[in-house]
């Protein structure tokens, strides 16, 4: 029996990547885990793996772009399971580039998945978390704290979203649920691969070339792996990590240099 048996836990985003990571790892500890993504074919590769490692996953499609999006997945929650114990906010694709060429829906479309619906589903799941004295994870970004002209979208995003949890783990306090962020560095997935490409085309580079470029700037051994963020995922939602509240710790192997 794991530490998480019988415990629910949503992850958004939860169909590749990092969140794939997260909910195997809950899994793994025994966890009920709800994956929620765009893309239900995702979703289905995704539970094959996360129910190779513990009790199959619940999966929603749908965009969480959308309030009612939101909505329904807090609905299919609460009618199928009746509690939420960790609400681990993943979602999020924000894009990089030339600034002076990126269009303004770019802008509206980065901060309506990652901001909007992490505040949406932080707000709708709140009472199950009060309940269950339970743990919000929002996986942000390094570019909340390192400011880069070719990726302002992401960087605006995850400042604001860095803020907004911030402000909610003093609710957090008050109302005992545990608010915290993690702050991956570049790590391989789909999504940087995609990013690294919108990079070397801004740039007049190769998706290579662009790769090695971020390396060597920031003296990095080796590209983080999907799984350095769930271990601290699933860390700071146990009891040992209960102290820790409103924390932002990067995983990132000293790619941020500054001194917060």
């Amino acid at each position: 029996m794991g530490e998480f048996t019988d415990k629910v836990v949503v992850v958004t985003g939860g169909s590749r990547g990092i969140g794939k990571a997260i909910a195997i790892s809950f899994a793994r500890e025994g966890a009920q885990t709800v994956l929620a993504a765009s893309s239900q074919a995702n979703l289905d590769a995704a539970a094959s793996a996360v129910g190779s490692a513990g009790p199959r996953p619940l999966t929603f499609a749908g965009d969480l772009k959308t309030l009612q999006a939101c909505e329904a997945l807090h609905a299919v929650v609460t009618e199928k399971l009746g509690r939420c114990d960790v609400l681990v906010n993943n979602a999020g694709a924000t894009r990089s580039g030339n600034f002076l060429e990126m269009s303004d829906e770019a802008f509206h479309d980065g901060f309506a998945l990652k901001y909007f619906a992490c505040v949406r589903l932080s707000k709708l799941f709140w009472p199950m978390l009060k309940a269950a004295e339970g743990h919000v994870v929002n996986v942000i970004g390094g570019a909340a704290r390192t400011p880069d002209p070719l990726f302002l979208i992401g960087g605006s995003v995850n400042a604001a979203m860095a803020n907004f949890s911030k402000g909610l783990s003093g609710l957090g306090k008050r109302d005992g649920v545990n608010v915290n962020v993690i702050h991956p560095g570049l790590t391989e997935t789909d999504r940087v691969t995609t990013l690294l490409q919108q990079r070397a085309q801004a740039s007049g580079i190769t998706p290579d070339q662009a790769r090695k470029q971020l390396m060597e700037k920031d003296g990095l051994r080796r590209i983080g792996q999907p799984e350095d963020v769930a271990e601290l995922a699933l860390f700071l939602c146990t009891e040992r990590a209960r102290h820790v509240q409103g924390a932002a710790i990067a995983v990132d192997g000293g790619q941020t240099t500054g001194l917060f």
